[in-house]
């Protein structure tokens, strides 16, 4: 897929950004965790968002999801202005994301887990799941590669399969933009290639990603396009073969990662 321009001739956004940042600043007392930075997303794009460790990205991510509101600066999604909207707000708008510690439910099932997810802001007891939310949650485990796990609890699972559930309880909320935070870490080779073409499906289906990830191999191969961050700062942003010939990016790796 070939990067698009963030704006059109006549200086506006193009209606094709997914999600679009400007300007987003965030402070934690003297501390600035990002700074300034501004990038979007194309429809159907899988965006690589990479730098070195503690570089913000995570803080970013959470600045876009609702986590907390940027210092200055502002988010747009499909050119809603969505600064400081908390996370349930944007969940329900198509916005979900993924983590790096994974937070299952361990008295339910991968099934249940996958179930709760399609319904976060209603409480209700398990018995009350109607047919069709449990067969949506059977289709989503067996799209991420969880069938055979499905009435096992999460404590029972596999590294891999629990990103897979990760993933799968994301997926149950129908997003239409997914920010995976570090989804190939302590991974295999081979688990990384299969969690990669489960990303790239996802985007045949019309959906639209941004992956953080170390394992320079994997993210490379896998997005279209990426942005690359140090200190909070945008310091490269181009195709993957462009990244991998950065000599700002390859210094910032300290020539060790690329």
């Amino acid at each position: 897929m070939s990067s698009q321009s963030t704006q059109s001739t006549d200086g506006t956004a193009n209606t094709d950004d997914v999600l679009r940042l400007e300007n987003v600043t965030k402070r934690f007392g003297g501390v600035v965790a990002v700074d300034d930075l501004s990038f979007s997303v194309h429809d159907r794009e899988i965006l690589g968002f990479i730098g070195p460790n503690g570089a913000g990205k995570s803080t970013t991510f959470n600045c876009v999801s609702g986590a907390f509101p940027p210092t200055d600066g502002k988010v747009y999604y499909r050119d809603e202005d969505i600064t400081g909207v908390p996370q349930y707000a944007l969940v329900e708008k198509g916005l979900a994301r993924t983590y790096q510690t994974f937070r299952p439910l361990d008295d339910r099932t991968v099934l249940e887990n996958v179930s709760l997810s399609m319904v976060p802001n209603k409480l209700f007891s398990i018995e009350e799941f109607r047919t069709d939310v449990e067969d949506r949650a059977k289709d989503i485990c067996q799209q991420v590669g969880l069938t055979e796990y499905m009435h096992q609890t999460p404590d029972e699972l596999p590294h891999a399969g629990l990103l897979r559930l990760e993933v799968g309880r994301a997926l149950g909320t129908d997003p239409n933009l997914l920010l995976v935070d570090e989804p190939f870490a302590g991974l295999t080779p081979e688990e990384v290639e299969r969690t990669a073409t489960l990303f790239r499906s996802l985007r045949e289906n019309g959906m639209t990603l941004i992956v953080i990830d170390h394992n320079m191999h994997g993210l490379l191969d896998l997005v279209d396009r990426v942005v690359v961050i140090s200190f909070g700062e945008k310091i490269a942003e181009g195709s993957p073969e462009e990244i991998r010939n950065d000599p700002t990016v390859q210094e910032a790796y300290l020539g060790g990662e690329l």
